[in-house]
């Protein structure tokens, strides 16, 4: 059974940072894609940024220069560091899995809220 579990939300004034952490379990998580996507109350769900089995990253133009995806594959786990937060950050925050076979995976999601 698959679990993405993400932890490292929360209530953060503008300008500050957070870190999120999604473990996942019951996938090969070294050759997995992971992602983070955010969905904010009343628009659709969004790319924030992903990072391949390889190491390449990709991110959303609103995030690029504070945010930083990282990935742990002893640790089967995938980081997002986020700085210089504002408050159009404010969402919740899915922690995502793309197996070789293109089944996908999501977390339960984590809320982030920034307050100005």
């Amino acid at each position: 059974q698959v679990q993405l579990v993400e932890s490292g939300g929360g209530l953060v004034q503008a300008g500050g940072s957070l870190r999120l952490s999604c473990a996942a379990s019951g996938i090969i998580f070294s050759i997995s894609t992971m992602g983070w996507y955010r969905q904010a109350p009343g628009k659709q769900r969004e790319l924030v940024a992903d990072i391949t089995s390889g190491g390449s990253t990709n991110s959303a133009d609103s995030v690029k220069g504070r945010f930083t995806i990282s990935r742990d594959n002893a640790r089967k786990t995938v980081y997002l560091e986020m700085n210089s937060l504002k408050p159009e950050d404010t969402a919740v925050y899915y922690c995502n899995a793309k197996a070789p076979t293109a089944t996908t995976y999501w977390g339960q999601g984590t809320q982030v809220t920034v307050s100005s």
